[in-house]
C-alpha cells in the first residue's frame, strides 16, 4: 500500500520502519517542526523517503503543503503521534481514509497525556487503533487492548506500557487494515478528554492546601516522568520540581 506518514516519537519510528518491513511504500511523511520534533531523522530513515517528500506539520493547512502530498496519491494516511489536527482539505487525500495509532483507551482520555490521566483520574487505560475524523480522537474504533495501571505506575512507566502495547496491536491489526476488512465500530458516548494545557491545572502542589493522599500521590507519580519536568511546588520565586520513585513490595523499583 502507498502511504503517508503522519508521526513523532520513539513508536512513530518503530510504526514506519515495521511497515516499511512488510514492503509497504511509504510516498511521504510529515513531521512536527523542529522545535516539537522527535526522533524526526530516524523516523525519515525508516521511511526512505527523498528531501521533497518531507512535510512540516505546521504548514499542512498552506495549499501548496496540500497539494503536494496530494501529488503523491498516496491511498492511506497513517497518524502516531502526531500533535496536529487532520482537516477534511487533508483527509480527503487518501481513497482509503486515515487511521490513527492512539495510546489510550477510547472514548477515554481523548487528546494529550493518556498516560498521566489514567492515573490521576483513575480512568482505564489501554491503546487504540482508529480512523479519523474531523475533531479529535473520536473515529470508529478499529482495534484496542486494555492495559493495567498498577498501584506503582508512574506516569512515565504507564507510558513505556503504552508505547509497548500500541506497537503490538498495531502489527497484529495492519493485516486487517491492509485487506480492508477492518471493523468500524463507533466509540460509546461519554469518555474524557484532555487538552495539554490541563496539566497545568495539578502541576503545581499548593503548601497550604490540603488533599487526600491518594490523590497527591497520584498527581505525582503521574508526573514522574524524567528527564521531563512535572509536578512542583514554590520556595519564594523559583519553582522545586518533585519526583517520585515507587517500589513495590516484592522490591521491583518502577
Amino acid at each position: 500500500m502507498r502511504i503517508v506518514i503522519f508521526a513523532n516519537n520513539r513508536l512513530g519510528c518503530a510504526v514506519t520502519n515495521w511497515l516499511r518491513g512488510q514492503g509497504e511504500e511509504i510516498a511521504g511523511v510529515v513531521l512536527h517542526p523542529p522545535s516539537r520534533q522527535k526522533f524526526g531523522p530516524e523516523i525519515v530513515e525508516a521511511a526512505g523517503v527523498k528531501e521533497s517528500h518531507i512535510f512540516d506539520a505546521s504548514r499542512l493547512e498552506e495549499p501548496a503543503t496540500r497539494d503536494a502530498i496530494g501529488a503523491l496519491n498516496a491511498e492511506m494516511g497513517i497518524s502516531v503521534l502526531f500533535g496536529y489536527i487532520l482537516r477534511r482539505s487533508i483527509l480527503d487525500l487518501f481513497t482509503r481514509g486515515c487511521i490513527n495509532l492512539h495510546p489510550a483507551l477510547l472514548p477515554y482520555n481523548r487528546g494529550a497525556y493518556p498516560n498521566v490521566w489514567s492515573i490521576v483520574d483513575g480512568t482505564p487505560a489501554g491503546v487504540t487503533l482508529h480512523y479519523i475524523d474531523e475533531h479529535v480522537d473520536t473515529g470508529d474504533i478499529i482495534a484496542q487492548r486494555e492495559v493495567l495501571v498498577d498501584a506503582a505506575d508512574t506516569g512515565g512507566t504507564l507510558y513505556n506500557k503504552l508505547e509497548r502495547a500500541a506497537e503490538a496491536l498495531f502489527c497484529e491489526t495492519w493485516p486487517l487494515v491492509r485487506s480492508g476488512k477492518a471493523p468500524r465500530i463507533p466509540q460509546g458516548s461519554g469518555g474524557t478528554y484532555h487538552r495539554v494545557r490541563d496539566v497545568e491545572a495539578i502541576d503545581e502542589i499548593d503548601l497550604d492546601r490540603p488533599y487526600k493522599a491518594g490523590d497527591l500521590i497520584n498527581i505525582l507519580r503521574a508526573r514522574s516522568f524524567p528527564p521531563h519536568r512535572g509536578a512542583y511546588f514554590r520556595d519564594g520565586n523559583r519553582k522545586v520540581y518533585i519526583e517520585v520513585s515507587l517500589i513495590s513490595e516484592q522490591g521491583a523499583e518502577c
